[in-house]
């Protein structure tokens, strides 16, 4: 009879792991990023490859990155509350062009109009690695020291905007004296 406990002992252990692990929202997986400096990068920028954007180029504002791309449904879903985020003026959104052919991320934007204060390509998805990209769309908020703030897995909904993103950039800009957020 105990040579069958060790084994019963295990199953249930197993067994209540994937419970716990069952009721995890994958949405929230926490950033390993959030507290530490933005992982640096140099992209060409979108509309102009010629010229690039990096980190470096963003300090001293806090800013957003959005990473996106036309063949995601769920940033399409997103589109429009960017866009309504950006018109507020609370800070600059740049964009990284996720795994994207650059003609379709061109007319992709043509279509739905551009938020972006540039929009960077990503062609082979190394910055997306670099940044603990998970899938498309994902949204980081940045510190004006180049600190990541927050990661949004998933689309940004008005609830996010209104209830975690805006709050946290207000709060960082107040600790920034003259930051406009352009």
């Amino acid at each position: 009879m105990t040579r069958y406990l060790l084994p019963l002992g295990i199953f249930i252990v197993i067994v209540a792991f994937l419970a716990v692990g069952l009721k995890l929202d994958p949405k929230h997986i926490p950033s390993p990023f959030i507290g530490k400096p933005a992982p640096d990068f140099n992209l060409p920028d979108l509309h102009n490859p010629e010229k690039s954007v990096s980190v470096k180029d963003l300090q001293g504002k806090v800013w957003l990155l959005n990473v996106w791309a036309s063949w995601c449904v769920s940033c399409r879903a997103e589109h429009d509350v960017v866009k309504r985020f950006v018109a507020r003026g609370a800070a600059p959104v740049y964009g990284l062009n996720y795994k994207d052919e650059r003609a379709d991320a061109l007319a992709w934007l043509r279509q739905l109009g551009d938020p972006y204060e540039a929009s960077l390509i990503d062609y082979k998805g190394d910055a997306g690695i670099d940044w603990g990209v998970y899938g498309v769309p994902e949204t980081f908020v940045i510190d004006h020291e180049g600190i990541v703030r927050h990661k949004q897995v998933g689309p940004v909904t008005d609830e996010i905007i209104e209830n975690t993103i805006l709050p946290l950039v207000l709060e960082l800009k107040a600790a920034v004296p003259g930051d406009k957020g352009a």
